[in-house]
Parts: structure tokens; sequence; C-alpha cells
């Protein structure tokens, strides 16, 4: 029988952000969940991812476990009515399905922006809180090291990462091109739309970015994503200076019409370039605030076309990333099928071993020192040759579904049930 490895997910598909959010584990809550998980329940082969947007458990095991492993999230989480979310959650109870939905989760194909390139890295930090809990079994060794092999190839044979395919992250890059000669530029997020928070967040994580302000008429939300992200924040009566010292101005505001004027601009005193940055939807910033001499204007539409003729390349690559895939689990199918075999080929060489000592403890005390090296190097010669067969049988027996089979006439040829399976 193939390894029992499952999956149990919630996710942006069936899930609104506000039960997501109930459900999301930070890494000391995974660690905990990890620990239960294994030492509780017994589970194998264990994982748990926790996203914005996702919180997945893999794990193996002969039957189903997802109501348990429900109620001891419900349990972690205090929530007495986990329940109630059980439909939220996608059950994959078998092998290959779990197998082909952690692919396309690590490569970015189940992403809410296509290709998204922080999931591959999420799915290595918790590769690596199971590995450090010692829940991660062989099957899920060679699984995520395929996983990271694939993630490779599809970065270097297709042109599924190229380019900035979410608007947020999109105003990210067009920051980067538009202050490439500025040494530490400054950046002012004015107002927190949805996207203007994903802003954020992405100058949160970026090594490029240092000096990056938030300012906002509720000051405490701005706190609140400022603290998330690692950023500064400013009064919004102090807007205007805050406006006169940053390079870059971000607008998210939401309101009818545009909260930036060119009056306002212009009492700015722009010696230099100022770059203004439109995500609002109405704009929030005047058309002809660009009239203002050294200021630059980039709407909403300029982004998003950014963004749509990268996603466009990223579509079009899907299927080439889903055939690599294929590859893959075609490969960790091999690999998983020889898995089966191994034990009673160990058991075969412990066999044909201890026969072969044996026969040399009988006879080695007639022989020299010399003799007997020689002896010894001859037999075992004979017994990797006789082995040789019989592995290569059982492994293509293991290929065309048929192991079992070989596996019983093996056993009862060489009475291999009285031998151990390590070496």
């Amino acid at each position: 029988m193939l390894h029992s490895f499952k999956a149990l997910s919630l996710s942006f598909k069936k899930a609104p952000l506000a039960i997501r959010e109930l459900i999301a584990l930070d890494e000391a809550a995974c660690r905990r969940f990890l620990y239960t998980l294994h030492h509780e329940l017994a589970l194998q082969d264990l994982l748990v991812l926790s996203t914005c947007n996702r919180t997945e458990v893999y794990y193996s095991a002969e039957r189903d476990q997802s109501p348990t492993i429900i109620e001891a999230l419900g349990q972690l989480k205090g929530l007495p009515e986990v329940t109630e979310y059980f439909p939220y959650f996608d059950v994959l109870d078998q092998q290959t399905d779990a197998v082909r939905h952690l692919f396309e989760v690590a490569m970015g194909l189940d992403a809410q922006v296509v290709g998204d390139l922080q999931i591959s890295n999420q799915v290595k930090q918790a590769y690596q809180w199971s590995a450090d809990a010692d829940a991660a079994g062989p099957f899920l060794h060679r699984l995520l090291h395929t996983v990271f092999f694939t993630n490779k190839r599809v970065q270097q044979e297709t042109s599924f990462r190229d380019g900035a395919a979410s608007t947020s992250y999109a105003a990210l890059e067009l920051v980067e091109e538009l202050t490439a000669d500025i040494a530490n530029p400054r950046v002012l997020v004015v107002g927190l739309g949805e996207i203007g928070a994903d802003v954020c967040r992405h100058f949160g994580d970026s090594k490029v970015f240092t000096d990056v302000t938030i300012c906002n008429r509720t000051r405490s939300k701005a706190d609140e994503l400022a603290q998330e992200c690692g950023l500064q924040v400013i009064d919004f009566e102090n807007l205007v200076q805050g406006l006169k010292e940053a390079d870059v101005i971000i607008s998210s505001i939401a309101r009818d019409e545009p909260f930036f004027t060119r009056e306002l601009v212009a009492h700015l005193d722009v010696l230099s370039y100022k770059f203004f940055i439109d995500l609002s939807v109405p704009r929030s910033i005047a058309a002809d605030v660009e009239q203002v001499p050294g200021v630059l204007v980039y709407n909403i539409d300029a982004i998003q076309s950014k963004a749509s003729a990268a996603l466009e390349r990223r579509l079009a690559a899907v299927p080439q990333v889903r055939a690599i895939i294929e590859e893959s689990m075609a490969g960790l199918q091999d690999w998983s099928k020889e898995m089966m075999v191994s034990p009673t080929i160990q058991k075969l060489k412990n066999a044909l071993e201890q026969i072969r000592l044996e026969e040399m403890d009988r006879y080695q005390k007639k022989m020299s020192p010399e003799e007997a090296k020689r002896v010894d190097d001859i037999t075992r010669s004979l017994m990797q040759k006789i082995l040789k067969q019989p592995v290569i049988q059982l492994k293509a027996a293991c290929k065309r579904g048929e192991a079992d089979q070989l596996i019983d006439v093996l056993t009862d040829l060489f009475d291999l049930e009285r031998h151990p399976d390590v070496a």
C-alpha cells in the first residue's frame, strides 16, 4: 500500500477573510499545533502552513483525521464553536490529490496572485518548523525537496514568475524604478485603502526601502499597520511637512473628490522631483497636479496595466508549470513505490549476509589472514551479484504495481520474517 498522505485546507477560495483571520496561526501557534498533532494525535509527515490566505495541515495517517485536527485547532485558538467552520475546509484524503495541492500551493498556482513568490518561502519556513519538531518523516522530506527542486525548474524554465502580477506589488516595483538613483528614498503612504495597506506590507518586506512613513486620518489604524510592517507613522495634522520631506507620495485615500489639488502641491516648494502615485478609485490626485514643476503623477491604470501584462505572461506559462509538476510527481511516485520494497531488499541482504558470515566462520580458521581476506572479498562480490537480479525485479514489479506477489515469494523462499529490515 502506498503512503497515506493527506491534506486539510482552509483558503481564500471558500473562506472569507473574517474566518481566515480567526483560524490563522503565527509561528508560535504553528509550532504548538505541530507538537499537539505529532505527540497527542500521533500524526506523521506533518506540515502546518498558515498565511493571510490559507491555513493548511498536511499529514500521513491511514484514515482521514480532519474532524480531529479541526477540533484541535479550535482548542488551540479558543474557538469552542469551531465545528461551525467545517464547511469552509477542503479535505484531500487521497495521496495524489494532497501532493498535487502542495505542489500547486508552493508554486503559486493556487495563490490569489498567480505565481506569488512569497508562498514558496512560507512553505520552506513551515518545513523548517516540521524538521525542528521532528515531525517530518522520510516521505515529507523527499516530497519537500522535490517541491523545492520543481520550484527552481519553474523559475529557470518558464516565465511564470516574471513581473509584478498584483497591483500592490506593481506599485512597489514602480517606486523602485522611480527612485533607482535616489539614495535612501523617503516614501509616504497617505490613507489606508485595501491596496494601500497591501503596499505597506510589501514595503515592510522590502530590503530596499528603510524610510517609509504612514499617514492616516484614523491614527490607530496607521499605528496597527505600522507595527505589523515595521514602518513609521505621522499624525494627519503633520501631513504637509511629511509631503515636503517625501520623495514619493502614495495616495490610497477613499473619497469622491481629489484630496491632492494643484494648489496644495504647489505650496510644497518642490525643488527636484516628487513622484505621486494614485491608488484610489475615484482618483485622489487631481489631473492638473502634474502641471506643478518637478511633479510626476502615476495613476492606478498605469500600475494595473503593468500588473495585467505580467499576469498574462504568467497565465500563459501555467500549462508549462503543470507539466513540470506532473514530471516531479511521477518521479516521487516511483520513489514512493520503491519505498514499499526497501524493507524486503534489506531483509534479503541481511539473510544472505548471515549465510555468508556463517560459512566464513566455518572455514577461515583453516586459512591464513591473506587467504581469509581474499575469500571475504570474493564472497562479498558474489552476494552483490546474487542480490542484483532480485532487486531489479522487485523495483520493476513496483512500477507495474505487482510487487506484493514477488515480496511474498522472496519472503517464503528465504524465510525473511526471521530477519530484521535494518542494516
